[in-house]
């Protein structure tokens, strides 16, 4: 089994090296600009793409994912929101189970479905513990799941929710408050969670600002996602980069 991308998670853990990740929805994908946005992801040394939504509508995916390959060299994870977006493009896929969640489907059901397809297709497979934390208000990921997210202001759930994913076997934790969220999750719920599993620790949604990715990065995140934000200003991957990149130096000099 493949485990290329997991070990780089690790071993960028392991390093205390903190790494950015941009993601892409298809959906909202800009044509015109789209190249000049992975041309600066790769300027700026971005680590990883993250390609996927929770609701997909438009046919173009696998053109993103295949412009992506050709014109650049940053590994490409798909981020499904179900069964229906696997695509064998991908150098890996998160394999999401909705922890924080107790709708069945989104915990085992559509990775039963999905578990056939990607043992034949060879694509790394990245098991993933995926908690959806309240952004103040509802986002498409827990109205097309059916779930109620765990509060913004309860860290020690947050943190029982992902020790109970690391115990299961899961080997990544995903803390996502939604695309579009009015607020990115709390520092103080970053801490708790990192302070109480060895998994790398991935942080999303509401990531619109250096400020707020270096008080993720430094509450405990290993990686930081910005999606959202980018679609409205490309050159917030100057900003992010630029952060991540400066705290990484501070740790080496430290």
């Amino acid at each position: 089994m493949q485990r290329n991308l997991l070990n780089k998670f690790y071993e960028l853990k392991a390093q205390g090296k903190k790494a950015f990740a941009v993601l892409i929805d298809p959906d909202k994908v800009n044509e015109d600009s789209f190249s000049h946005l992975i041309a600066l992801s790769k300027e700026q040394a971005v680590d990883f793409f993250f390609v996927g939504g929770s609701l997909i509508t438009s046919h173009i995916m696998e053109k993103v994912i295949i412009e992506i390959k050709k014109s650049s060299d940053i590994p490409v994870i798909l981020f499904p929101g179900n069964s229906l977006h696997l695509n064998n493009q991908v150098d890996g896929v998160l394999f999401l189970s909705l922890i924080s969640g107790r709708n069945p489907d989104y915990l085992i059901g559509q990775q039963v479905i999905s578990a056939p397809i990607l043992k034949r297709s060879g694509i790394e497979v990245l098991p993933t513990g995926y908690m959806i934390i309240d952004s103040g208000r509802q986002t498409t990921v827990s109205y097309i799941s059916n779930t109620t997210p765990i509060p913004h202001d309860k860290p020690s759930i947050a943190a029982c929710t992902a020790m109970a994913g690391e115990m299961l076997g899961l080997k990544l934790i995903y803390m996502d408050a939604g695309s579009g969220a009015y607020n990115a999750v709390s520092p103080e719920m970053i801490a708790a969670v990192q302070q109480s599993v060895e998994v790398p620790l991935i942080v999303g949604g509401g990531i619109n600002s250096a400020k707020k990715a270096q008080d993720a990065l430094k509450a405990g995140a290993d990686v930081i996602v910005v999606g959202n934000a980018i679609e409205e200003r490309v050159d917030l991957i100057k900003e992010i980069a630029k952060t991540v990149r400066g705290f990484n130096e501070r740790f080496v000099n430290s």
